[in-house]
């Protein structure tokens, strides 16, 4: 064992992960945090489990939280967000890309028969809220001055944000975030309709012969507003496994898609903001999907990691922040109380019952002034079950990211079960335990939060664990051995 006088060490990290190093069962520390494969904020468990045999009443296999080192167990965070945690986020982009891939080329309880059937591309954007700064180009691609005369850098920080704040709609802007979500049902819903007249059949009639399947992705714009990237696709009445009728095509589902999205309204009155009317943006693009094995840019794999790509992004791509403002027990009112009553401050809320100064956030002037309408939009009734104040680190998008309908492909839910159940068999293998009957088990436990992230030296390694395997991965990308 290393002795060290951790007096003379500056850091409470290193000071902490000397600590952690020193301890007799630092390797079961070691091991855990290896596990989670550089989580940066961990869930903290504590409980117990035991595996019983109902047939006998044998006690197979039992652990409790109380034999680790630290008293408790953890477990990945899960967090989807890539600017949370890169580590799970990953994951979860590697699921979504599954998802997507099973619903274009088979697999994953899909037939491979399901890409033959008709499937495009589409893409659903905001309309204008007041000119911005951009990088517009030629037919040719070549790159012309924005409306400010200028020539603006890709990585130019005024990209995206008003030429005139003065005269920019914001309570637009948020407005058309907090009712998105809104915009695509309504959008599925012509959609239907439109299929179903351009095949020259009733609503029913169409039903009965074919089925829209979709999965979408959200993403941000630089200007802080949403829009939709969905893969849609014309199956048989059951879903994937019949293909649709031959007169269903690609044209036809390109032609409905044009003009559902025209179609799509959505009023609203206010006596603050008066009457508005939100809708898609003139942008609409729709491209088929090639088929399986040709050579085209837009293919099943290429459309699949695309998707993938921003499941895991958030509002805080737009340069916003990717945690909440929002202060529950305040209600968005007031401070959290300690037990004794003393106020304790959060990210909204300065202790006072007011809003904390939004000059304070560490954000750009567009997003602040977005989070700022946000506030005050949340102040009226009318708008409160669009819960803006809860909503307003996301510039008022209160919808999921990634969604699918039902017969596109396989789950999220079914792909981590798989994930676990095989975790689960490699474990029982590396501990030479026999293989349990699922039939004949029965599993009890208990367990309870006990909080989550690491100790500052647990942080280290942790950070060590994610560095390495991102290092082995670029390796394994560059052809290495």
């Amino acid at each position: 064992m290393v002795t060290l006088d951790l007096r003379h060490v500056a850091s409470p990290a290193v000071r902490d992960l000397l600590h952690l190093v020193n301890q007799p069962d630092f390797d079961r520390t070691q091991q855990q945090i290896e596990h989670l494969g550089g989580c940066t904020e961990p869930v903290r468990l504590t409980g117990h489990t035991t595996t019983l045999d109902t047939t006998t009443g044998e006690v197979l296999r039992s652990y409790t939280t109380s034999a680790e080192p630290t008293g408790n167990l953890l477990t990945t965070c899960g967090n989807r967000r890539a600017s949370r945690c890169p580590a799970c986020s990953r994951i979860y982009a590697a699921d979504t890309y599954h998802l997507i891939r099973a619903g274009l080329s088979g697999g994953k309880t899909v037939p491979d028969a399901v890409r033959t059937h008709p499937r495009v591309f589409a893409t659903l954007t905001a309309p204008s809220f007041g000119p911005i700064h951009n990088r517009p180009t030629t037919p040719g691609g070549d790159i012309r001055p924005c409306l400010c005369h200028k020539l603006h850098d890709p990585t130019d920080a005024l990209l995206g944000t008003p030429l005139n704040p003065a005269t920019y709609d914001y309570t637009g802007a948020v407005l058309f975030n907090a009712h998105a979500s809104a915009l695509w049902a309504r959008f599925t819903i012509y959609l239907r309709r439109e299929i179903a007249a351009r095949l020259g059949l009733t609503q029913k009639a169409a039903r009965a012969v074919l089925r829209i399947s979709f999965a979408k992705v959200a993403e941000y714009q630089k200007r802080g507003l949403v829009h939709f990237h969905a893969v849609i696709r014309l199956d048989g009445p059951n879903g994937s496994t019949q293909p649709p009728p031959p007169y269903a095509t690609v044209a036809v589902l390109a032609e409905a898609i044009r003009a559902a999205a025209v179609r799509v309204r959505i009023a609203i009155e206010s006596d603050a903001v008066g009457e508005r009317e939100l809708a898609w943006g003139e942008q609409l693009d729709v491209r088929e999907i090639a088929a399986f094995g040709t050579d085209a840019e837009l293919t099943d794999q290429a459309v699949a990691a695309y998707v993938a790509k921003y499941a895991t992004k958030s509002a805080d791509a737009s340069g916003t922040l990717d945690r909440s403002l929002f202060c529950r027990p305040c209600q968005g009112r007031g401070a959290t109380l300690l037990p004794h009553g003393t106020p304790l401050s959060c990210t909204a809320c300065d202790g006072t019952g007011q809003a904390r100064p939004l000059p304070r956030l560490a954000v750009a002037r567009h997003v602040r002034q977005m989070i700022r309408t946000c506030w005050d939009l949340g102040r009226l009734p009318e708008f409160t079950d669009l819960k803006l104040w809860k909503w307003a680190h996301m510039l008022g998008f209160r919808g999921h990211f990634s969604t699918k309908s039902r017969s596109y492909s396989t789950t999220l839910g079914a792909l981590r079960k798989a994930r676990r159940t095989w975790r689960s068999e490699q474990a029982h293998a590396h501990a030479d335990l026999p293989e349990s009957d699922p039939t004949t088990t029965l599993v009890i436990g208990h367990w309870d939060y006990l909080g989550s992230g690491y100790s500052p030296g647990a942080a280290l390694l942790a950070a060590h664990v994610w560095h390495r395997r991102e290092l082995e991965r670029q390796f394994a990308a560059e052809g290495g051995c």
